[in-house]
């Protein structure tokens, strides 16, 4: 047995843990579950913690579930939001459950004999033939009002400052999530739920109904909820969440988010969302802190964490990518990047389009500069610019008397224009 408590607080992963929990899981392998909402088919870096969690718990020798909240996505959950969120029907949410299984097994061991194989769960499975006449006798009696309304989330949406109040459903929120608990810990033998710092209301709930009907004993542990040291929230970019699936977030643009990390984040997340050692990321930092100008430590956690999401390849390809816009690259490199990714490179770069008929006859490069993209004021301007050399077509430098044709076409549909080192130009054919 690994200490667990041990890892995950030296990882800066532990804000609360209920008193006995350290001596309770070094005594034998014990389960325990996060919860994740299947509201989508993919999971996004905000779901990163409760996973690394659960693979921590795993390594440390113990047995993790997974549980997709099928039934309490169809509720959705007061903590931390103020407004009710979209509910989902069942085919649905069993397409989000088998597509974020799919992104766990990438972390977790689902499918080895081991004692400690982790499982995936659907609290929808119990709560569906689970009558509210039964509920409320066989759950609701156990737990005051009184309780309920104790806890953060029920008074944040209480308070005058919560323009909406709250709706039976979303009160009911912790009573559902509770039971989940007790399911768990009676079918499961699952003593401890782990989760954000905003579900410790909830998940104590779970504990107290464990305590009340099946006279047993659970634990709560909960991990911080992860900032920026800018203020600016975590997880998001300008174009919204960052996934876990490429079709959605594309390997480029998840390892830019990691990269572009501050070097206070990148020395809290190189701890959180990597599997390096105490000794290698101590070595690692101070090296950082010698000289940050090298980016080491954000280096390193991008191609970890893009390798465990993604794969070996999509990094290599990423870091390919990453050099076109920063680095050395060639009219090969370029050439070699898919639609998805070249877009990506260049979100933001001017763009014009030229009909395909006319680059099959072939268009004199002064024209595709001036009069087709508006890339350069003038036909003098542009021809100055090639006079002195600085204008390049896919990476390559040319002459006035270039002529740009289909062959010069990326993914047969893209041409890169390039004005000195730093002026970009996308033309696109239609």
């Amino acid at each position: 047995m690994k200490n667990f408590i041990e890892e995950v607080t030296w990882r800066g992963m532990l804000h609360d843990v209920m008193p006995g929990t350290e001596e309770h899981l070094m005594e034998q392998m014990r389960v325990a579950y996060v919860g994740i909402d299947p509201t989508a088919d993919s999971l996004h870096i905000g779901h990163l913690v409760g996973v690394m969690l659960l693979k921590h718990f795993q390594l440390s020798g113990h047995k993790p579930l997974a549980l997709v909240g099928g039934a309490t996505g169809m509720i959705g959950d007061p903590s931390g939001k103020s407004n009710e969120r979209n509910l989902l029907d069942e085919s649905t949410l069993r397409h989000n459950q088998e597509a974020i299984k799919g992104q766990l097994s990438r972390f977790l061991d689902f499918t080895s004999d081991a004692a400690n194989a982790a499982e995936l769960v659907n609290n929808y499975d119990w709560m569906k033939n689970f009558s509210f006449l039964d509920f409320i006798r066989d759950i609701g009696k156990h737990i005051t009002v009184n309780y309920m309304m104790s806890k953060d989330s029920v008074k944040k949406r209480l308070s005058s400052e919560a323009a909406e109040g709250m709706s039976f459903t979303e009160f009911t929120y912790q009573l559902v999530q509770g039971y989940d608990f007790l399911h768990l810990y009676k079918n499961k033998n699952c003593t401890l739920q782990m989760g954000g710092s905003d579900q410790w209301g909830n998940i104590t709930t779970g504990t107290e109904l464990v305590r009340r009907i099946a006279g047993g004993k659970a634990y709560a542990l909960t991990c911080p909820l992860i900032t920026k040291a800018d203020g600016t929230k975590f997880g998001k970019s300008e174009g919204g969440n960052i996934w876990l699936d490429a079709a959605r977030t594309s390997p480029y643009k998840f390892y830019q988010y990691w990269l572009n990390t501050s070097d206070a984040d990148a020395e809290k997340y190189i701890k959180i969302f990597t599997f390096l050692s105490k000794e290698e990321i101590e070595v690692l930092t101070e090296k950082h802190r010698e000289a940050p100008h090298l980016r080491l430590l954000q280096k390193r956690l991008a191609e970890e964490i893009t390798v465990m999401v993604h794969s070996a390849e999509d990094l290599e390809n990423a870091i390919k990518a990453s050099n076109i816009l920063f680095g050395n690259s060639t009219s090969d490199d370029l050439k070699q990047l898919d639609e998805a990714t070249f877009l990506d490179v260049f979100d933001g770069v001017p763009q014009a389009e030229i009909s395909r008929k006319e680059i099959e006859a072939g268009i004199d490069i002064v024209a595709v500069l001036n009069e087709k993209t508006g890339f350069m004021k003038s036909n003098g301007e542009a021809r100055r610019a090639l006079t002195a050399n600085s204008i390049s077509v896919n990476k390559e430098k040319v002459a006035e008397d270039f002529v740009l044709s289909t062959k010069d076409l990326i993914n047969n549909q893209f041409v890169l224009l390039q004005s000195g080192k730093k002026n970009y130009f996308v033309v696109r054919v239609v």
